[in-house]
């Protein structure tokens, strides 16, 4: 069985996070630079069986596409001429970045980690994962 891996893309950096293979749990996993973004998932697919991808749709709370819509679309569409075999789904990524930020702040993390938008990145990149996995797997 394979994993399922979420996408949170950012101008400079996007942010990972993946189900475990019985796609029970959704993991924050890392982020990295955005250019480095490809070889980082070239990589990983080599190392785990990743079934499919979940990348983050940017929208304004008002259902709007956000400002960097077209370049996470181009990033999706990379995503599926590099990886052909793996479906590529696109999840409404509103407010996850505003509900990572609360979670850290509730998680009692000291403040200079707080400030670490890496952290920030691959933990919207696991609630981005929460979502599709609430709506397709767990009936949500």
């Amino acid at each position: 069985m394979g994993r399922i891996l979420a996408i949170d893309f950012g101008l400079k950096r996007t942010g990972f996070a993946v189900t475990d293979p019985l796609k029970i749990i959704a993991t924050a996993l890392t982020t990295v630079p955005t250019h480095e973004a490809f070889d980082f998932l070239k990589k990983y697919c080599a190392e785990e069986e990743v079934e499919s991808f979940v990348v983050g749709l940017p929208m304004h709370p008002d259902g709007n596409p956000a400002q960097i819509a077209p370049q996470a679309d181009a990033f999706a569409e990379k995503l599926k001429k590099l990886f052909p075999d793996k479906p590529v789904i696109r999840q409404d990524e509103r407010y996850t970045s505003n509900e990572a930020k609360r979670i850290i702040l509730q998680s009692g993390i000291k403040k200079q980690k707080r400030r670490d938008k890496a952290l920030v990145d691959k933990i919207a990149a696991a609630l981005i994962l929460e979502q599709y996995m609430q709506e397709h797997f767990w009936g949500g």
